[in-house]
């Protein structure tokens, strides 16, 4: 009996905003609030319960600058965050390289479906 694939993927990363702002972190050293909700153009309720769930899951943390209004939070993803987000990127990957159709020489994206 073999595993599937699909076990390989991560359920949390599997929402696309966890994802998108897990992928954004990856490539930063740290991002701060602002920047995440206006850059994947949610709202900061939203933005708010997605942090907190990948933070519960151990993938990023956070730090906060500043007092009040003026605060600052910041979020960082974790190792294990970017061991998570690469397995499952890995996965995705693999997943697409084995599904590719067979390539079919009278289908063209131009033409006309009637």
């Amino acid at each position: 009996m073999s595993t599937s694939p699909l076990t390989d993927l991560d359920p949390l990363l599997t929402a696309p905003k966890r994802l998108a702002i897990v992928s954004v972190l990856a490539s930063s050293a740290s991002t701060d609030f602002g920047f995440l909700r206006d850059h994947l153009g949610i709202s900061d309720s939203d933005l708010s319960k997605q942090l907190s769930a990948l933070e519960q899951a151990g993938y990023l943390s956070s730090s906060r600058t500043g007092r009040g209004r003026g605060s600052v939070a910041s979020f960082r993803v974790t190792r294990t965050g970017r061991a998570a987000f690469a397995r499952h990127g890995a996965t995705l990957r693999a997943l697409l390289g084995a599904q590719q159709p067979p390539v079919d020489d009278d289908f063209r994206q131009d033409a006309d479906p009637r």
